[in-house]
Parts: C-alpha cells; sequence; structure tokens
C-alpha cells in the first residue's frame, strides 16, 4: 500500500525537508502535500524545489469549514505530519485522522508544552529552569496542545554554559535524526 503524507509547517520547513528527502526514493511512502498557514513560508520554496504540491490555508478555512479534508481525498492522504505548525487542530480533523496524525515537539512531554510553547520559547524555558537535559516528543495529536499521546522520545544533555540557541541546535540534530524514521515505523505497523 502506498501511504500519501500530508506535512503542516508555519515556517522554514527544515523538518518537513529532512522527511521528503527521506521518502524520495520510499516506493511505499511518500509526501504528497504540504500544507502552510503562511504564504511566505520558505517551506513553500522547498515544496517547489521537490514538485510537492501545496496549500495555504487561512483561519476561516482551517477552522470554519472542513474543506481541507476534500483537498486531502484528491492527494489519498492517509498520513498527516505537524512539523513546526503553530495553530491547533481543529477537532473535525482530528478525528478523521485520529492515530494517524503526529506532532513534534522540541521539548520532552509533558514539559514546556502547551499553548504559546514552541521554538526558542521552549528552548529559552529550559535554560532559565535549568535543566540538566531536554530533547524531543514525537506524539499523536488530539484536541489539546502538546497532550496527544506520546509516540518516542528523544533526549540530548544540557550544560550551564549552553545558551538557548546551543540546545536549538542540539534539538534540531534530534528532529531531523528521528522524526522520519518514526514516521516510517508508525506507517509500517
Amino acid at each position: 500500500m502506498l501511504h500519501h503524507i500530508a506535512i503542516f509547517a508555519s515556517g522554514t520547513g527544515s523538518n518537513a525537508k529532512k522527511i521528503v528527502e527521506h521518502f524520495k526514493h520510499n516506493h511505499n511512502i511518500t509526501v504528497s502535500l504540504i500544507v502552510t498557514n503562511n504564504a511566505d513560508a520558505p517551506v513553500l520554496v522547498m515544496a517547489r524545489e521537490y514538485g510537492i504540491p501545496t496549500l495555504v490555508i487561512d483561519r476561516d478555512y482551517f477552522y470554519k469549514t472542513e474543506d481541507i479534508l476534500k483537498n486531502f481525498n484528491k492527494f489519498s492522504i492517509d498520513f498527516v505530519v505537524l512539523a513546526g505548525f503553530l495553530w491547533l487542530v481543529p477537532t473535525y480533523l482530528v478525528r478523521a485522522f485520529e492515530k494517524r496524525m503526529v506532532n513534534i515537539h522540541p521539548a520532552l512531554l509533558p514539559k514546556y508544552g502547551g499553548k504559546g510553547m514552541y521554538g526558542m520559547r521552549v528552548h529559552e524555558a529550559v535554560k532559565k529552569a535549568g535543566d540538566t537535559e531536554t530533547g524531543i516528543t514525537i506524539h499523536f495529536v488530539n484536541e489539546q496542545y502538546d497532550d496527544g499521546d506520546i509516540v518516542f522520545q528523544a533526549k540530548c544533555l544540557v550544560n550551564t554554559e549552553d545558551s538557548p540557541e546551543d540546545i536549538a541546535k542540539k534539538i534540531h540534530q534530534l528532529e531531523h535524526r528521528h522524526f522520519p524514521k518514526v514516521i516510517e515505523k508508525l506507517l509500517a505497523e
């Protein structure tokens, strides 16, 4: 069976790119759609470079209609990946893709999760708390921010001299190393 993935991203799309590259020559899994809520997002440039169709959404489209499901049907989407997507996913979409939608979070949930906890905000909170380790969490998506069942976690050390930017670099390395492989494993089950 060929799996078709939709990746949601709001910004640069470094995780999206790693996922696209990971599945580029895979005959069972393909990235069929990139969805963004930011018409200027660099992830759109990456999608064009790889010849992947894109969909730019606004709040009304996402929250007041279920039209995205029609678009997903056009592309045979059967799995959704949130890779730096900052909006809360509406209930209709969570239910349509129950246990078939994952998110990556740049901390060891349940620590540093929830509304407003993304990107450098997370790394600054880790540094401020004096934590000696942090990491990534890949989890299924439910109706709350960063609250779904945890699928995978990976850790890294935080040294006292690490800045939030240093922590971010360590987290990106973990994300890029593990996210595509975890997705592949989930689709193989």
